[in-house]
Order: C-alpha cells, then sequence, then structure tokens
C-alpha cells in the first residue's frame, strides 16, 4: 500500500475531510491523493496557491506576515493549512485537515534562502504546527521529494 493509500484510509476511518494548499508542488500532492480510488470519501479539494498574493487573497495568510518574511516560512505553511480547511468548506463545515506546501524548489531562490528549503503546514482538529526541511536534489525531485514528506507527517501527524 502507498503511503498516499495509507492517508486516505486513515482520514477515511476517522471520518475527517483533507483541504490541500500548495505552492511549490504545483497539485502534484492533491494529484497524489487523487490516484488513490476512494480518495474522494475524504478529500473535499485543493488550492494552488502559487503566487504571494494568492496565499493572502484566497487562503487568509496574513499579508504583514507575507511582507516580512515573504511566502516560504514556516508559520506560512500554518495559515495555508489552516485557511485552506476553510476554502474548501462545503455546506458551511470546513475540512478538518488542512495539508499545505510552500518553499523553494529552484533552480533559482527569488529571496536569498537556499534552494530545497520547504516547509509543511498541517492543520487537524487537535493542532496546527509546521514542519522545516532542507532537501537536496533538482527542481523536480526537490518537488516529489515534498509531496512524499507531505503525506509522511500528516500520517505520522495522525498516529499512523
Amino acid at each position: 500500500m502507498t503511503a498516499a493509500a495509507e492517508l486516505v484510509a486513515a482520514l477515511t476511518a476517522r471520518g475527517w475531510t483533507l483541504g490541500i494548499a500548495e505552492s511549490l508542488t504545483g497539485g502534484a500532492l492533491a494529484a497524489e491523493i487523487v490516484s488513490v480510488p476512494g480518495a474522494s470519501a475524504t478529500l473535499l479539494g485543493g488550492v494552488v496557491a502559487y503566487t504571494t498574493p494568492v496565499k493572502a487573497s484566497l487562503l487568509g495568510v496574513d499579508a504583514a506576515l507575507l511582507e516580512e518574511h515573504g511566502p516560504v516560512h514556516p508559520l506560512v505553511a500554518e495559515q495555508m493549512a489552516g485557511g485552506v480547511r476553510d476554502a474548501v468548506s462545503v455546506a458551511g463545515r470546513s475540512a478538518d485537515v488542512g495539508l499545505s506546501t510552500t518553499g523553494i524548489a529552484g533552480p533559482d531562490s527569488p529571496d536569498g534562502q537556499p534552494v530545497g528549503t520547504v516547509h509543511i503546514g498541517i492543520a487537524t482538529p487537535m493542532r496546527v504546527r509546521a514542519f522545516s526541511l532542507r532537501l537536496d536534489g533538482d527542481r523536480a525531485s526537490i518537488r516529489a521529494q515534498t509531496v512524499d514528506a507531505a503525506i509522511e507527517k500528516l500520517l505520522e501527524e495522525m498516529g499512523e
């Protein structure tokens, strides 16, 4: 069983819904979850907030935080994860879990942070937290590693 399949099974078993907010992964994380048969039982939707203004306007990330630290920051990842829960709400009910990715896949860094700097945000009914990673490789590799890490971190957070 793939990690994505484990995640879908774990979320479904808890009756939890999922919203995904992506920046550097550009939809690859949602695609990985959707590749699992039965993902519709848990995944409500996803938002690709690739540019900084969309993180604020669509996901509710604090504009002052973005201005001060830029889009690649642990608190931005946390706020993206929290914000996507509302962004994908259905009939006034927010998603139980938000999962987000933000980082620098390269080949260049727009703000001086090292290529491979990645933050994964997780918002569950219990807490909101971010995980910071430094990944090696080319652009495609960093993006793929981020997808895998986001799924693994959410599984760990759920105690699976």
